[in-house]
């Protein structure tokens, strides 16, 4: 549970219509199963102890004796198993049936869970039956104990107190207000459900939404566990569609008609991470709940649930060229604004032949299409100095004049030189001071030009550069519109590709494709032999770790310590764990103290969950001290 990970399992037992003790022993099997998979919390279908399809023989007392003794014998045979476990059976209480979840814990029946909704409609019929649940809970006899019984419960592990579980049962999931509402409301991180859902063409898919869409609405865990086969065939078939849903993710997901056991990890962490961040997820009002504590023991939970190396960037090409349309069109759109609000005809743009100003180029280009406005009117001001190279030159020249844009060469060596003289600079050292007075030149240039044009300067800069501050200081940090400024740098990369494919312009498909081979680099100091010397990954880092990085620590909330985890396991065999920790290192010290740039960024578009704006998104003090994240960072080392 280490990290707030907590290993959970659906399981599908062949039944035995009728028959308690040939399915106790069925359950037990799936249980030792799970109990191999290290889940500690073990759910299985409604009704599984008799079957769900024994119609008229839940009237029968000897059914209803047996499936309370078999339960009793399956408490004492799980006395071993370090978890909380979900079984369905028919029990008798106050004088009238009730479809229960009796909750099994190292011996301890903890309670019981009776359905809320009854369905008597289509082919379900258990109005004839079952009862409804009440809500109310009250302590009813069970063997020699008294154990809790109603709807309103939860169970508590006091070992990670963040995991809260409640449970509801198949039609309680597809009513207007299920009961799983109020249970998250509560405080509820994990709801299993323990179902009995047949099968139908297409109904796998419903199924499968209103799982995920109920872990996205509640921010919550959901464990479906569904009847597979075994159950009568009468009338009905029964697939086993067992889900395991995350806040909207679904984690786990059995293939039907094969009573599979589906297992995965939930981070109840990050969903009490979330909630907190969300301010308009209700405040916990416990009323009327009981609350049972269990415990299990800590242990360092196996993860075997995917964490996307590119969480930015979609791993679908379908859905990737959906998303790269889409933030192209927000970027575009958000520069449409701004041009039309301030009556501009023209927009300056220093263009490089890098990623960042070729991007920021195709997003112009767009807007300007959207305006109807003649693209001449867009000015790439290309700036040579002691770094560029021949390649990056061409590039961007070319770019320019292939999109129909006006190319504009100002060659500042001179101005940049009489400049480090003015200041007593020795221009064959190459610092700081040498690298920034060239970017601050470029700056200087494009307002200026832009002032001759009536226009506006467009920013090139993206969220990764922004979130380690690797842009000059009122250099090319500073602009009037900055579209690119919540793209991270992996997807940079994505959305330039997605136009070199989609433009239907060979030679512009060709310089893209070019621009894309290029290293990274800001091109501030000499080349070597005619070929970039400063290449940016190998002074910071590599950008697909820091958007890592940068995605589970701003979106999620994450610690160093479980992003290291998690990065260990993303980037195995691509990074040792050294080289994850140096940059992991180097990620937070540069975060926390470039934060100074960040606080005064211009506008820019959002266009995903992740921004640093400090007018959204993030508001952080520029002088905050990272200190209790590197003390973290240096206890992994």
């Amino acid at each position: 549970m280490k990290d707030g990970f907590v290993r959970v399992a659906a399981a599908i037992p062949k039944i035995s219509v009728a028959d308690p003790k040939a399915n106790r022993i069925a359950i037990l099997k799936k249980i030792r199963e799970m109990q191999g998979m290290h889940a500690k919390i073990m759910v299985l279908p409604e009704l599984c102890l008799t079957g769900y399809t024994c119609q008229d023989l839940f009237w029968q007392s000897a059914l209803l004796t047996s499936a309370r003794e078999e339960l009793f014998n399956l408490a004492e045979e799980t006395v071993d198993v370090d978890a909380l476990i979900f079984v369905g059976l028919p029990m008798e209480i106050y004088g009238k049936l009730f479809n229960v979840a009796a909750i099994l814990h190292r011996g301890n029946i903890l309670g019981l869970v009776p359905k809320t909704h009854i369905p008597t409609y289509a082919e379900f019929y258990e109005g004839r039956h079952f009862t409804s649940g009440p809500k109310e809970v009250t302590q009813v006899h069970l063997g020699e104990k008294m154990v809790p019984f109603g709807s309103c419960q939860l169970f508590v592990c006091d070992t990670l107190p963040e995991l809260k579980v409640a449970a509801e049962i198949c039609e309680d999931l597809w009513v207007p207000c299920p009961p799983s509402t109020g249970h998250a409301m509560a405080g509820a991180t994990l709801i299993v459900n323990l179902s009995a859902s047949d099968e139908m063409t297409g109904k796998d898919s419903y199924r499968r939404m209103l799982v995920s869409s109920q872990s996205a609405s509640l921010i919550c865990g959901y464990i479906y566990a569904t009847a597979g086969e075994g159950e009568s065939s009468t009338d009905l078939v029964f697939g086993g569609h067992s889900l395991i849903a995350e806040n909207g993710s679904l984690l786990a997901e059995a293939e039907r008609f094969k009573n599979q056991t589906i297992c995965s990890e939930v981070d109840v962490y990050r969903l009490v991470g979330e909630r907190r961040k969300m301010t308009t997820y209700p405040t916990q009002d416990m009323e009327g709940y009981q609350v049972t504590e269990f415990s299990l023991e800590r242990e360092e939970t196996p993860l075997s649930r995917h964490f996307d190396p590119q969480p930015f960037v979609p791993g679908v090409k379908a859905d990737r060229d959906r998303r790269c349309n889409e933030i192209l069109n927000i970027q575009a759109m958000g520069l449409k604004k701004r041009l039309e609000h301030t009556h501009c005809q023209s927009a300056v743009i220093g263009i490089s032949g890098g990623l960042d100003s070729t991007l920021a180029l195709l997003v112009t280009a767009r807007a300007f299409d959207l305006l109807g406005m003649d693209r001449s009117k867009i000015t790439c001001v290309t700036m040579p100095c002691f770094g560029t190279t021949d390649r990056t030159y061409n590039n961007a020249c070319t770019l320019t004049r292939q999109l129909g844009a006006t190319l504009k060469e100002v060659d500042i060596k001179e101005a940049v030189t009489i400049h480090l003289r003015d200041i007593g600079h020795d221009i064959n050292v190459h610092d700081v001071t040498y690298e920034n007075a060239q970017a601050r030149e470029r700056t200087q240039i494009l307002m200026n030009v832009a002032n001759q044009a009536g226009g506006m300067v467009i920013g090139t800069g993206d969220l990764s550069e922004l979130a380690l501050g690797w842009a000059t200081y009122n250099g090319d940090h500073m602009s009037m519109y900055g579209v690119n400024a919540s793209v991270p740098k992996t997807l940079v990369r994505h959305l330039v590709r997605y136009f070199a494919d989609t433009c239907e312009d060979e030679k512009l498909s060709a310089i893209l494709l070019d621009v894309l081979d290029t290293p990274v680099s800001p091109e501030l100091l000499p080349p070597k032999d005619g070929v970039i010397s400063q290449k940016t990954e190998d002074l910071v880092g590599p950008y697909e770790l820091h958007d890592f990085f940068l995605y589970y620590m701003l979106r999620l909330g994450f610690s160093p310590a479980k992003i290291y985890r998690l990065a260990l396991a993303s980037f195995d065999g691509v990074y040792d764990k050294d080289v994850i920790l140096k940059w992991l290192k180097t990620f937070y010290r540069r975060f926390f103290m470039q934060q100074f740039k960040r606080s005064c960024l211009p506008d820019g578009p959002k266009v995903g969950s992740v921004a640093v704006s400090p007018r959204g998104d993030w508001r952080m003090p520029s002088d905050a001290c990272v200190t209790v994240w590197m003390e973290e960072i240096e206890k992994l080392a």
